[in-house]
């Protein structure tokens, strides 16, 4: 099996880079504490929702806590209890941003989850998957792109697709305390908070933005409304752009190539919003972080959110580099998985170590750039 995938330069494959949106929200919120003052930052920080997203097992020691375990040393699970509510040490009231706030290695786990409003009784799935990975400094981000098809032990279950953790968690915290259980266990990290966007509050979050352009290297037809996608560029509105998100079948390569279009979304919508002049109107950033964190719940691992957001001051979007988790197709017992190439342990190995820029400039095949 290779391991360096031989891609068109013209057409880079992009899984689902649903973490730039968090990536927005970060920028704008950041921006904003020098734009807004402290009132709309209030107002901002009680707009998005908290939860505890991270199993206890799955999440990194805070600093200066010898005692608890880090991934690696932890006895094994049978898999965490959900828990609902706040993160213990986040903070109803955020107050100023402190300049001693986390100086990374960071990393967070971000969950786009399909739940429609119009069909609450189907459940909610996870249909992206992103560790985020902060270097420290905080001045970069590396977005490694989960396959929602690998195959993967679950804590509890028998091996599955990794997106069915979210759902025998019963989605929500208790999901994503799962998932995050599952991939602490597979790649030997813990994490440092999450996220998780509805893919509901995708739509306002484009029309916030006054819509987006975006170029599409082939037809994409929807099954869900019969609209036609053409290739080339185009503005989309965002009801356009969530019907456009949802669609793989009739794609090539199904799923995969889902996951491009997720990530050719979201990057128009960090460009629209960095080349817009959102950072710049106080009033058009106000109605974009309301409708961001309508879609989000967040779990900043106590620290408060617009404090988080100071720390990430200094990232912005051509910084952060998307990364294809090598993986690959395969049809087991009649159904169709995801599993990691060999080239993969390498990844988990320099995300433990904080080694990922090498590892990335070390296998180009595997960079969204």
């Amino acid at each position: 099996m290779s391991t360096q995938p031989q891609r068109d330069p013209r057409r880079s494959p992009r899984w689902a880079r649903l973490a730039l949106v968090v990536g927005v929200v970060i920028t704008v919120l950041a921006g904003g504490t020098a734009l807004a003052g402290q009132l709309l930052i209030d107002r901002w920080d009680r707009a998005v929702g908290k939860a505890v997203l991270v199993a206890p097992d799955a999440r990194n020691p805070r600093a200066g806590d010898p005692a608890t375990p880090t991934p690696a040393e932890r006895a094994p699970r049978q898999g965490p209890e959900p828990q609902e509510g706040t993160p213990p040490g986040n903070s109803p009231s955020p107050g100023r941003p402190s300049p001693s706030g986390p100086a990374g290695p960071l990393n967070y786990l971000v969950i786009g989850s399909d739940r429609r409003v119009s069909n609450p009784g189907a459940g909610a799935r996870a249909d992206a998957i992103v560790i985020v990975h902060l270097p420290a400094g905080l001045r970069e981000a590396y977005l490694i792109s989960i396959p929602r098809d690998l195959r993967v032990p679950i804590p509890g279950h028998w091996p599955d697709k990794i997106n069915a953790a979210y759902q025998y968690g019963g989605a929500g915290s208790g999901g994503a305390q799962l998932l995050s259980a599952t991939l602490s266990d597979l790649t030997g990290i813990g994490f440092d908070g999450g996220a998780i966007l509805d893919f509901g509050g995708f739509r306002e979050i484009v029309d916030a933005l006054d819509g987006i352009e975006l170029c599409l290297d082939r037809e994409v037809h929807s099954i869900h409304t019969e609209a036609v996608f053409p290739a080339g560029c185009q503005h989309l509105s965002g009801a356009q752009a969530l019907d456009l998100a949802r669609q793989r079948y009739g794609l090539p390569a199904g799923d995969l190539d889902r996951g491009r279009n997720h990530q050719r979304l979201i990057q128009a919508m960090v460009d629209r919003a960095a080349g817009s002049g959102l950072f710049t109107d106080p009033l058009r950033l106000d109605r974009t972080i309301r409708a961001v964190g309508d879609a989000l719940t967040v779990d900043t691992g106590g620290v408060p959110l617009p404090e988080l957001a100071y720390a990430l001051r200094h990232l912005r979007p051509d910084r952060i580099t998307g990364i294809t988790l090598p993986a690959y197709p395969q049809m087991i017992d009649g159904t169709s998985y995801v599993l990691a190439d060999p080239t993969a342990d390498g990844l988990y190995r320099a995300l433990r170590d904080s080694q990922v820029a090498e590892w990335a400039d070390g296998h180009p095949g595997w960079r969204n750039d």
